[in-house]
């Protein structure tokens, strides 16, 4: 790998005072690295918004040999390092506020349109590992990939779910990618990597420090449409991934369980706040669908039946999204959408067509996907 291209992003992030909301401005702002690092101090000023100060200590800092060192070790691993420049960098972790400035890649990052976050407990039931397993394959046979850290329980049932359903999934680590962790789960490590990618922010050798873990998470939910929270306490690491998500504008979903297990306190916790309970995979589908473009130009769901996952226009899209599971009137949809009749119809009239929107007696419309209540 031609490491001198990485060069400048790695001065740049070792600037102190420097971090990653400030290096995604700047970036922004001046295109690239080796800009904002020779600009003119009163250009950084003034365009990038740099005090003073921070103008004089970046413009006296020279690359640390830690960093040198790390470029070393990155011309000598079989490991890829994208940058926030990169095509292949993820589109949707570009929108948050503090994106790394670059990941260290081992696979393949495709340009995925269609990824779901599937966190929960380390210290998994039966019922959440084999829940897992199911929505996790369900979803990949739908044209998902799954998104998760790689942990043990549910991080790693969501993986192998998504193997198990033929699909791709990204593991995300709290560790660099010359220390696994957990150790156990190396293999999974490289079979995600042949159907996907394991990516990390950290150092190559950077060990699973506790303060790794939330920054990991950020990235998680960051990279993925919507987040599912399957298992997990009133105290959970995965309570941080779905806030995270609930501010990087995400959707946050929550499959319950017993009403006896302190291990889905966390989960109901989530739905009595809003998150939408998850039964199936539909359940999913059916709330990011107005986000999706193509999924799966053929996808297969457990029951080995076709399922086409069609484009939507603008227009469709912010109708879907007005539209709820139960049946809702016209009046009070054209209300939410302020369209005109005419219009309001005639999408909802295509959108019906392509079998994602159904028409009920007394002009009420609700989305596919469930049997109307008797």
């Amino acid at each position: 790998m031609h490491v001198d291209r990485l060069l400048p992003w790695f001065h740049l992030k070792s600037v102190p005072g420097i971090g990653n909301h400030l290096i995604k401005r700047l970036i922004d702002k001046f295109n690239c690295p080796e800009a904002v690092l020779q600009a003119d101090p009163d250009v950084l000023h003034h365009k990038g918004g740099l005090s003073q100060r921070l103008v004089k200590t970046l413009k006296r800092h020279r690359v640390p040999a830690a960093a040198e060192a790390e470029l070393e070790r990155i011309h000598r691993s079989e490991f890829e390092v994208i940058t926030y420049t990169d095509p292949g960098y993820p589109l949707l972790l570009k929108e948050i506020a503090d994106p790394p400035p670059f990941l260290y890649v081992y696979g393949q990052l495709e340009m995925d349109s269609g990824n779901v976050a599937v966190v929960g407990s380390r210290h998994a039931t039966g019922y959440g590992v084999e829940t897992t397993l199911n929505l996790s394959a369900d979803l990949a046979r739908l044209g998902m990939t799954i998104v998760s850290g790689m942990a043990l329980g549910i991080d790693t049932s969501a993986h192998e779910g998504a193997l198990r359903g033929g699909g791709r999934t990204i593991a995300v680590l709290g560790s660099g990618l010359e220390r696994i962790y957990p150790a156990s789960n190396r293999k999974l490590f490289h079979r995600i990597a042949a159907n996907g990618a394991v990516v990390s922010e950290f150092e190559l050798i950077a060990k699973p420090e506790a303060h790794h873990f939330p920054l990991r998470n950020r990235v998680i939910s960051g990279m993925s449409l919507g987040v599912v929270v399957v298992e997990a306490s009133k105290k959970s690491g995965s309570l941080i991934t779905a806030r995270l998500a609930i501010e990087q504008n995400r959707e946050v979903f929550a499959v319950p369980g017993s009403i006896q297990s302190f291990k889905s306190a966390g989960t109901h916790a989530l739905i009595k706040a809003g998150a939408k309970l998850v039964v199936n995979a539909q359940d999913v589908i059916e709330e990011l669908l107005p986000q999706l473009a193509i999924v799966a130009p053929a996808a297969k769901t457990a029951q080995g039946t076709e399922v086409q996952m069609p484009s939507l226009t603008a227009l469709e899209s912010e109708v879907l999204a007005a539209l709820e599971v139960y049946p809702i009137h016209i009046d009070a949809l054209q209300e939410r959408t302020a369209l005109t009749a005419p219009k309001l119809l005639g999408t909802l009239l295509t959108l019906e067509l392509k079998g994602i929107v159904l028409q009920l007696p007394g002009k009420y419309f609700q989305r596919a996907g469930r049997k109307r209540s008797s």
